[in-house]
């Protein structure tokens, strides 16, 4: 038998979630309505995988995930959403979520997941797989003065994530509340954002994204 957690704060979403799992013979949900509620019954009970909300009241999936992965607990984790994971990917692995599941996915891609998950496989949605191709971005500057040197920078996903969101003119408490993270973080992004880039404000850092092709040049 296949146990899940499934912590979700809306009760009619987790009860109809779980009604939807368990029409497999081999699966049992749990279901739980909060972060807090979840960490004291994995006190309890193990779970072959876990299902989280994204958004949730007092401590949202990220937080919840991070929670558990400090516990020692590395059984996969499927953070089970509606809102859009591009903008919060590389955050989430990070958090130690193994993979992904859309709420507006049909009931036969959400067993599919569990499935995967278990044995450990990910399924992503190809605008994420595409996303991925963009890992690591490689830029490189020809000296004007010297053509026999150059300068090689190598900017994250999430550092180009960042830059996205400087571009569109947001500020450091914005972006932190867009990832999950704190200003402080965001701060200490951009400042080695700026080291890599050579530049001393978020406008420069901006034009030469642009120039170099880390961000497109229409990008706003």
């Amino acid at each position: 038998m296949i146990n899940i957690l499934l912590v979700d704060d809306h009760p009619s979403v987790g009860a109809g979630t779980k009604l939807m799992i368990e029409k497999e013979a081999d699966m049992i949900v749990t279901n739980v309505e909060s972060p807090g509620e979840a960490l004291e019954v994995l006190k309890r009970k193990d779970f072959d995988i876990m299902l989280l909300d994204l958004r949730m009241a007092g401590m949202n999936g990220i937080e919840l995930s991070k929670q558990i992965r400090s516990t020692g607990n590395q059984n996969p984790i499927l953070i089970y959403t509606g809102y859009d994971i591009g903008p919060y990917f590389n955050t989430l692995v990070e958090a130690g979520a193994s993979g992904f599941i859309d709420k507006t996915e049909p009931r036969e891609d959400l067993i599919h997941a569990i499935r995967c998950g278990i044995k450990g496989k990910t399924v992503l949605p190809v605008s994420l797989f595409l996303q991925l191709r963009k890992m690591e971005v490689r830029v490189e500057e020809t000296e004007k003065e010297n053509d026999a040197e150059f300068e090689e920078v190598s900017i994250t996903s999430k550092e180009q994530e960042i830059l996205r969101e400087v571009a569109r003119g947001k500020s450091n408490k914005e972006i932190a509340k867009e990832f999950f993270k704190s200003p402080r973080t965001i701060e200490y992004n951009l400042t080695e954002i700026f080291k890599k880039l050579q530049v001393k404000t978020r406008a420069e850092a901006v034009l030469k994204s642009k120039q170099w092709g880390i961000i497109p040049d229409d990008f706003d």
